[in-house]
């Protein structure tokens, strides 16, 4: 990230950290506090890019999610407020739990790349997540330059998105509607 970006991120960590740590008996208390949402995050989060098309195009949503049933929203509720960003709400699904999943989630460029994106350089993931953060981070910094707009940078992220989630896009990239609507774009 460049230096402004550097330079508000942080400042956001030294106000977070000062205003947890004022209320948190020692340091210790701040570092076990991180320590939780890095490895609940390593079980429970994940870090995805979508690419969607509609009326204006193909557009790219990166999005960071950690997901819980709604006995445990308690949880939620202080990564979302240790992070001061983001929203929780009803996750729709269709399965056999008994109770309702919950999901918070931040989807803003900034929140992440000044917020999330930080947090995880210093607390390290140490699952396979890992890696999908690793790219979830140059995604965000392709679509920060704004390179996403282009064939060339929806290319690359495309690219990316082959390695990342252990998912496999190749099918879904060369489906005859994806070709038919990329063609129709030249």
């Amino acid at each position: 990230m460049d230096k402004i970006l550097s330079i508000e991120s942080y400042k956001w960590y030294n106000d977070t950290m000062s205003e947890n740590a004022s209320r948190a008996d020692n340091q210790q208390e701040r570092l076990k506090l991180e320590g939780w949402i890095s490895g609940f995050v390593d079980g429970e989060g994940c870090f995805t890019i979508s690419i969607i098309r509609n009326n204006y195009g193909w557009q790219v949503f990166p999005e960071f999610v950690v997901s819980q049933g709604e006995k445990s929203k308690s949880a939620l509720k202080k990564i979302e407020k240790f992070f001061k960003c983001g929203y929780i709400n009803l996750n729709t699904r269709r399965d056999n739990h008994h109770e309702q999943m919950l999901k918070y989630c931040v989807r803003s460029i900034h929140d992440l790349s000044q917020k999330i994106i930080p947090f995880f350089e210093r607390n390290k993931l140490k699952t396979q997540k890992k890696n999908d953060f690793k790219i979830f981070c140059k995604v965000i910094k392709i679509m920060i330059a704004r390179k996403h707009k282009s064939e060339k940078g929806l290319e690359r992220i495309r690219s990316l998105l082959q390695k990342m989630n252990r998912r496999k896009y190749n099918q879904a990239l060369k489906s005859s509607e994806t070709i038919r609507q990329t063609q129709s774009l030249v």
